[in-house]
């Protein structure tokens, strides 16, 4: 891989990943953090992926929620602007993809707004399927 690429960072399952880092990388993105937010859903979680540079600055992340049983979720997919393009988002959703499986999910599921398709279909090797939608704010 060129210079820059994922081999730059260092991939983890279940590493440590505070609030206040994941407040940041959502705010580097232009992204709304929620303070809190990340120590509410981790006890929910299958997992997490994270990814480092050798410094230990958080720049790619995804969560991997879970029913308990054989359906996991995507969610939270972030990678910081300097370090997108690089492949490290498509690393850490491989990663999570193979600790999902051997949790032993059957399906892995993740939705995304129209322009990430490319990324999560092409990529990251998603395939797109009907499924239904509430909004709940509506």
């Amino acid at each position: 891989m060129p210079s820059g690429s994922s081999t730059d960072v260092q991939i983890e399952w279940r590493a440590p990943v505070s609030d206040d880092e994941l407040v940041e990388l959502t705010t580097s993105h232009g992204g709304t953090p929620e303070v809190g937010w990340w120590d509410r859903v981790r006890p929910h979680s299958l997992g997490w992926v994270s990814a480092r540079t050798e410094d230990g600055r958080l720049v790619g992340f995804v969560n991997v929620a879970w029913d308990g049983g054989d359906h996991a979720f995507l969610i939270d997919t972030k990678t910081r602007p300097s370090h997108q393009g690089r492949g490290v988002g498509t690393a850490v959703v491989a990663h999570a993809v193979t600790q999902a499986r051997a949790a032993g999910c059957e399906w892995l599921f993740v939705d995304f707004e129209p322009p990430l398709a490319r990324f999560y279909l092409d990529a990251c090797g998603f395939r797109a399927t009907p499924a239904g939608l509430i909004h709940l704010t509506d």
